[in-house]
Parts: structure tokens; sequence; C-alpha cells
């Protein structure tokens, strides 16, 4: 039972299907993209009662110096369809897909999210994402139009224009058809928005599913992105996993709900974050270690570095210092990476600091600013310091990237969890059926619905009929 007074800590699993962060060496590594491995880790964090579990998004693969960037994962399934098969062979876990805002449309995606949320019982959800990248945007219709100024308040606009069709059909009455026993409502679905964004008007087609709306998730770390998750997102994704930085993040994001009536407990805060779990705290810093150099090659070390410079640094041995040249600003050798989009200069003048303060080489400063494990030890020490971060407001829990698929998570669900429950902090079995009764979210408010149990007048009229009734009439976008 849960401890009062204490947090509870809420945990979900991400299958890495983007970025170098698999150790495709270990003999242990399966498919990324194979359904047996999406199944496997599920059902597995669904055993461990996790909220979610989560599939980021890449629409592009990543390019280095004009060729694929092979030493990331490079099949990228689409995610609700994946989703949608896991819906059948779990019962309780959440069930959260990256959707990308810029390259999408309102329409098509709240149809596909509320019809998730049928097939899983209520537990879909949605990480809000956006881009201005051009070179994402070459394999869409309208490539990178959109200016990186824009691409929030599209984004919110998207947001609230899909709100708008799930709650379409909470207007009007339900009447009753005796001839057939069917519920019939006349004015379900039909919507209309005019906006700077978005122009539709038509019928949505899928009824509201089972939690109402799908839990909105959102990942920015700019201001304005922060402001975005505050005022509209029920969890939202971190970087910050070291405690301090994490603190800050935290009381940051958490102080701007009220401007929008909203309450502390109403935004879920939960990094990502990775563990090594062995039997002793030794054990697990040895293989952390390792982990750690798996992860990071030498050629991974040198790529990461040219993102960074803008050059050409092939000649460089991986194990010795950091080259003496400057950076060039305007190259980019590592395409598709956000983050090394911004801020070269400045990333290149802390690394060389960290190099020399701490005599590292290339390959080693490149696993300390991105190849540490979060949490490592035994199963004691890694329950404690997740209850610790969480105790201490350093988030509300923790979405976990295994370095092994499918079984990466095996060790954290089988012994570090029923520690969490035994300290109370943690659920030992689901309280209820959908994703916003395991985050502790309310469902969303809808009119209220009257059934009228009056035949339904089935008279052939006359009348014109409406343009695609059973989708959208019209839609057009303002660039």
């Amino acid at each position: 039972m849960p401890v009062t007074g204490k947090k509870q800590v809420h945990l979900a699993a991400q299958l890495p299907g983007i970025h170098n962060v698999t150790v495709w060496s270990d003999p242990r590594s399966g498919s990324q993209i194979s359904v047996d491995s999406f199944i496997r880790l599920a059902q597995t964090v669904e055993r461990g009662k996790f909220d979610f579990f989560f599939l980021a998004e890449g629409l592009r693969l990543r390019e280095h110096k004009g060729q694929v960037y092979d030493l990331d994962i490079a099949g990228r399934p689409e995610n609700l369809t994946v989703l949608s098969a896991l819906a059948a062979v779990t019962t309780h876990l959440g069930l959260a897909a990256t959707v990308n805002a810029t390259f999408n449309e309102p329409y098509e995606v709240a149809r596909r999210l509320a019809t998730l949320d049928h097939l899983s019982g209520g537990r879909s959800a949605w990480n809000v994402v956006t881009s201005h990248d051009a070179f994402t945007g070459e394999n869409f219709r309208r490539g990178g139009f959109l200016d990186e100024a824009d691409r929030y308040t599209r984004a919110a606009e998207f947001l609230a224009t899909t709100r708008e069709l799930w709650n379409s059909w909470a207007e009007g009455d339900l009447r009753a058809d005796t001839a057939s026993g069917e519920f019939v409502r006349p004015g379900a679905g039909r919507f209309a928005h005019h906006g700077e964004h978005f122009d539709i008007s038509g019928r949505f087609t899928t009824p509201p599913g089972p939690q109402g709306h799908p839990v909105i998730i959102q990942s920015g770390e700019s201001d304005s992105g922060r402001e975005f998750a505050a005022s509209d997102a029920d969890v939202i994704f971190s970087k910050h996993n070291q405690l301090d930085a994490a603190r800050d993040f935290y009381r940051d994001v958490k102080r701007r709900l009220a401007r929008y009536g909203r309450t502390p407990d109403e935004l879920k805060i939960m990094p990502t974050a990775n563990a090594v779990v062995a039997d002793t705290d030794e054990e697990a810093v040895a293989y952390a270690a390792e982990v750690s150099r798996d992860l990071v090659s030498p050629q991974t070390a040198i790529a990461h570095l040219e993102a960074v410079w803008g050059r050409d640094l092939s000649g460089y041995d991986p194990d010795g210092p950091l080259p003496g040249i400057e950076p060039e600003d305007d190259a980019h050798f590592l395409r598709g990476h956000s983050v090394f989009r911004k801020g070269r200069a400045e990333t290149a003048r802390q690394w060389r600091k960290l190099a020399e303060e701490r005599n590292l080489s290339i390959r080693e400063l490149v696993i300390e600013v991105g190849g540490r494990q979060t949490f490592v030890g035994s199963p004691r020490t890694v329950a404690d310091a997740i209850d610790h971060f969480v105790q201490t407001e350093g988030a509300d829990g923790f979405v976990l990237v295994p370095h092994l698929t499918p079984g990466g998570l095996d060790d954290l669900v089988d012994r570090v969890v029923p520690l969490l429950q035994e300290k109370g902090v943690f659920r030992e079995d689901y309280a209820g059926t959908t994703l916003r009764d395991h985050l502790g979210l309310s469902t969303p408010a809808r009119p209220e619905r009257r059934v009228d149990r009056t035949p339904v007048d089935r008279t052939p009229v006359d009348r014109k009929p409406l343009d695609n009734e059973a989708s959208v009439d019209n839609e057009k976008e303002a660039s």
C-alpha cells in the first residue's frame, strides 16, 4: 500500500528506435523492428506495472557527410501501427506514440489516436513534437516551409483543433432507432475550425474513446516549449536526469501551471533515464563502464565530434586529445540531429574545457557528455536513487530506455520494482484500466448527453447530399 505523505513513482519504458543507444555487439541484442521485440518489452514492463510504453519518432534517417548515418538505428516502423498491434497483447499498459504536428493534419491524427484509444480500452497517448527542419521536410509535400518561430503556434492550434474533433461527438442527443436497435446521433461529429494554420470543416468519424481524450505528452526544452507543456500537456518528457538540473527544470515548469488554472499534479514530469543493475554496486559500475564504451565506439566518438566542429576529423585518434582547431559555424556534418543544431561553438568551448580539466580523450569526452548511465548499482541502490530523485522533486518518474532490446529492462522489473513496492512508492497492481487512471489524471469534461428512446423517423426525404459527409469537407493550410 502507498505510504502516506510519499510521492508515488511513475515509470514508463521506451523501445530505443532512434539514436545510438543500443549495444549491437551484445549477443542478447535483438531486432529493433521485429514485432516480437515490441511484444517482449511491452509485456515485461506491463508485468512491472509501468504506466506506459513509448515509441519515439524519426521521420528521416540521419546523414553523416552526405551518407546515411549507419551507426544509428536504420529501421523505423510507424508508431501507431505498432501500438495497435500491442493493444491486442496487453491489457493495462499505456501506449504512447510520437506524432509530428508539423508534417501531419489534425483530422487524420485525431482519428488514428481515437481509434487506438478504442482498440486499447482507453490507453492511448500522443507525444506532440514539432519540426521546422527542411532536411526532414524534404520527405513531405510542404517541405521545410515552416519558420522555427511558427512551429509552436502551429502545434498549439493543431492540438486545439484535434481536441475540437474529439469533442465534436459530445454535441447533440443520442436517439435509439427502435427498428434496428441502434443508437444514432444526427449531429455527431460536426466540426468547423477556421484558424491561422487550419481551415477545415466536416464530420468527424470516430467517437471519443474510453478516456475521453488520449493523454497528451510534450518534450520541449525551450521557454516556449515549457510554456506549451504547462498550458496543454499531461506529461512532459525531460532530458534532465541529473538531480540539480532536474530540480531546476521541475520547479520552473511546475510554477508555470498556476497561470493556466492548473495544479502541480496535473502535469507529470518524466525524464528519460537508463539503468545498469548488478548484484553489487562494484559489479554494476564495472558493467556500466563497459556499456558506455560499447555505446560510444571510436567511429561514434569521431562522428559526434565532427557534428560539433563542422569539420572532417577522420584523421584524429579517438583515443587522443581534442583537435586544436576551431569549429566552423556554418557546416553540418551530421544532418537531422537536433542535439548539435544550435550553439555549436559554445558546445565546443565547454567540451574543450571539460577535456582539459579531466584529461579526457575524444572518446572519453563523448562518453562523459552523453554516454553515462543514469542509475548504476545493486537493486537496492538503484531503487533508493529512483525514490530519492522523485521524493526530492527532481521528477515525478522516469521513461527508462534499455541498452539492450528486448530484454534490457528485465533486471529492473524483476529486482528493482519489488523494492519500490516494498517502500510503498510504487503500485503493486493497476488500480484502473485507462492510462489516465495510471497517471492520476482526470478525464476531460464532456457535456452531459441525453438519450432519447423515441423512434427515429426514417421516412425518405429529398435532400442534397452533404459533400464527403463522413470525412473532411475542405482542408487547406495557410502558409
